[in-house]
């Protein structure tokens, strides 16, 4: 009897499961704008805390050593920046330039099969030629084609104005979010482990209160040699991306390095756009032939090296996450919080999969994370 009372007590729960999983997700879609911040400066303050508490115990003060360390984080970001504002801009400029040229190339394309589609047909058109009907039917069916083709030209040149004017609009709310971010990051580093220590202390639910400290410290330490592990890692593919394209006479290589190594936080993904992004660049510099093939070639080979043999070999078994969960995840994220969301989706998946393996709960969803491939 008590199996069968349990039964129905258990169908009735998992509604309310539902309920809750969809009240969080769209929670995390219309809150966006407050909790993308928190999370992005919460990661940032979780890698740099630990270096602020050995700086503490050599006697310097929170806020010193706060201020320094943001500081030599933001530097060499600066540098970049300025660095590539200039390409940057240039190829921002070749947006319009690029779309005309591969309307024009359609055109031309199109011009020439309705070329081919003429001369296969010549007594048809020499008959058309002499009908009244046949001349009207001609007109009448070409005309639409032309403009439709206008049409289509004009879209793709609209296309990369929007572009370009989106980038240019949304520069100061992105200059109004880096100041935000900057500025929590400043308040969890000085003031975080103070309220940190407060809610564990006060907080009547937390009965254990050492087993949350190490929880806390736990994931402290494992994210912050995972973030920083990554980091140097794809750093290092950026720079032998640069390298290796200013060799062969890649126009901008440093830029491409830069977003080699940027697009390389997202999984498998990242990797396809930087393949896709290069191939562009290698058509505007070397046009229609073999050689544009050069920079994605380049770029998928050092990829395809990091991916298979430098991350596994330094991180190990200990972050093993399932491909098809990752991608299912980054997929999530990105709609969610956009391009953001896409850069802080595997991060977040390992902290919870650190939170799931010390408190040793929901072993099957922990399980199914790290599923290995065959």
């Amino acid at each position: 009897m008590a199996t069968l009372s349990g039964q129905p007590g258990a169908k009735r729960t998992e509604p309310a499961v539902w309920l809750l999983f969809l009240g969080v997700l769209y929670t995390l879609y219309f809150t966006q704008s407050l909790l993308m911040p928190l999370v992005v400066t919460s990661l940032i303050a979780l890698l740099l805390s630990p270096l602020v508490a050995a700086l503490q115990g050599l006697h310097v003060p929170r806020t010193v050593s706060a201020f320094l360390l943001v500081s030599t984080l933001i530097a060499p970001f600066t540098f970049l920046g300025a660095e590539l504002a200039e390409p940057a801009q240039k190829w921002a400029k070749l947006v319009p330039e690029l779309t005309q040229h591969v309307t024009e190339q359609l055109d031309s394309i199109s011009d020439a099969m309705e070329g081919e589609n003429e001369s296969n047909v010549p007594a048809k058109a020499d008959d058309d030629e002499f009908s009244f009907f046949g001349l009207f039917k001609n007109k009448a069916e070409q005309g639409p084609v032309e403009k439709d083709e206008n049409v289509m030209s004009q879209r793709l040149k609209q296309g990369g104005l929007e572009i370009m004017l989106s980038v240019l609009s949304s520069t100061p709310l992105i200059l109004a979010q880096l100041m935000t971010g900057i500025i929590l990051t400043l308040f969890l580093l000085i003031f975080g482990p103070q309220l940190f220590e407060a809610f564990i202390q006060h907080f009547p639910k937390i009965t254990d209160k050492d087993q949350a400290r190490c929880l806390v410290a736990t994931i402290q330490k494992e994210l912050s040699r995972y973030i920083v592990t990554v980091s140097i890692i794809n750093a290092g593919l950026g720079l032998s991306t640069a390298f290796v394209l200013y060799l062969i006479g890649i126009e901008d290589a440093l830029l491409w390095g830069v977003l080699a190594g940027l697009l390389n936080f997202i999984p498998y993904v990242g990797s396809l756009i930087g393949a896709t992004i290069l191939t562009l660049a290698g058509l505007v510099q070397f046009g229609v032939q073999v050689t544009a093939l050069i920079p994605p070639a380049v770029y998928f080979g050092l990829n395809l090296v990091e991916s298979q043999f430098v991350t596994p070999t330094v991180l190990g078994r200990n972050m093993q996450l399932n491909p098809l969960i990752v991608v299912l995840w980054l997929l999530v994220w990105g709609w969610l919080w956009g391009a953001v969301g896409v850069l802080l989706a595997v991060p977040l998946l390992v902290c919870i999969k650190l939170t799931l393996a010390q408190l040793s709960i929901w072993t099957h969803w922990l399980k199914i994370i790290e599923a290995k491939s065959q």
